[in-house]
């Protein structure tokens, strides 16, 4: 596992998706069915961005699916993360021009939604492609993975299943549809986190730290920078390790602050997250003065990297409390 954005390297192959001949199958009926009526109407271009509910949820999802691959993003309006996906989505959206929809679903509004994606923390973003769900990404990300991401699936859309994407109705503004919006101009630090993003990818991660730690020397608030500054911190110190001489030493040593520190972090990477948090909050428990602040430093660290929003960080944030206070 690597942790939030850090898992997008790729989408899921859809070799292993369940029944993708039945879907591919259904989706090229679809589309001959619209041959017949005269092929696909175009869409305007405020249609490549749409809210979606349970109760709409089949037709303008599932069904849309076997047309174009349908991006949807988890949100709520208390979700900090959120108020900045969200936007950037909708302008990539625009930009590809009928590739693929994106569809918004308000979590507080749809948790049966919720519920059937397993979704444990937002923003959280699937796709749907010829009925079938896969998952995306969880939390912030660069633009530039983002854009990687979408690159994938579009691909695997067009190869897989012939999802050869919609047509855009270029008149429809004019007479009288939304505007897309106009896009939205580079921020001040774009081209340091594509670079810290491209390192990242390029496993130089003392490159990667160096670029988001640029980033914060003038922005210190600079979200983004931070989660990123926290993955590439944790990916530079597993990199040169043994994993195995770790877990031994750290079975071998419990009150040895640096063992534990060090299989906290291949537990986080491994993806077992609950054991990385509870190492640590155990460690802290049994250390005092600045062994304590050290380990206590690092289980917030290892939380920046998961998310504020994860309900496993919650958890441990308790946990952490009470053995503190």
């Amino acid at each position: 596992m690597q942790p939030r954005n850090m898992s997008m390297s790729g989408v899921v192959d859809l070799a292993a998706v369940k029944a993708a001949g039945e879907a591919k199958a259904k989706a090229e009926q679809t589309r001959a069915e619209a041959a017949r009526q005269g092929g696909p109407a175009a869409v305007p271009a405020s249609s490549l961005v749409i809210d979606v509910d349970e109760a709409g949820f089949e037709n303008d999802v599932l069904q849309r699916s076997a047309e174009v691959p349908v991006v949807i993003d988890f949100w709520a309006e208390w979700c900090e993360p959120c108020k900045q996906l969200g936007p950037l989505l909708e302008r990539l959206a625009h930009e590809y021009n009928g590739r693929f929809l994106l569809a918004k679903v308000d979590v507080d509004a749809n948790q049966m939604l919720m519920q059937q994606f397993g979704i444990q923390g937002i923003p959280a973003v699937f796709a749907v492609v010829a009925g079938q769900a896969l998952p995306l990404f969880q939390g912030a990300a660069p633009e530039a993975q983002i854009r990687q991401t979408l690159d994938q699936l579009i691909q695997v859309g067009e190869e897989r299943f012939g999802l050869t994407g919609i047509a855009v109705d270029p008149s429809a503004a004019a007479a009288g549809e939304a505007q897309a919006p106009a896009p939205v101009p580079p921020g001040p630090y774009d081209s340091l986190l594509e670079a810290a993003a491209q390192a990242l990818d390029a496993n130089d991660f003392p490159g990667a730290v160096q670029a988001y730690k640029n980033v914060l020397s003038d922005d210190p608030a600079n979200t983004e920078a931070r989660l990123g500054l926290a993955q590439a911190e944790l990916l530079a110190r597993v990199q040169q390790t043994d994993p195995q001489k770790v877990r031994q030493e750290a079975a071998e040593k419990p009150a040895d602050v640096d063992a534990q520190l060090a299989a906290a972090d291949l537990d986080l990477v491994g993806g077992h997250v609950e054991d990385a948090f509870g190492r640590l909050v155990d460690t802290v428990r049994r250390t005092f003065g600045d062994d304590r602040d050290r380990v206590r430093l690092r289980l917030l660290d290892l939380f920046e990297v998961i998310g504020p929003e994860d309900p496993r960080v919650g958890a441990a944030r308790t946990a952490l409390a009470r053995v503190l206070f």
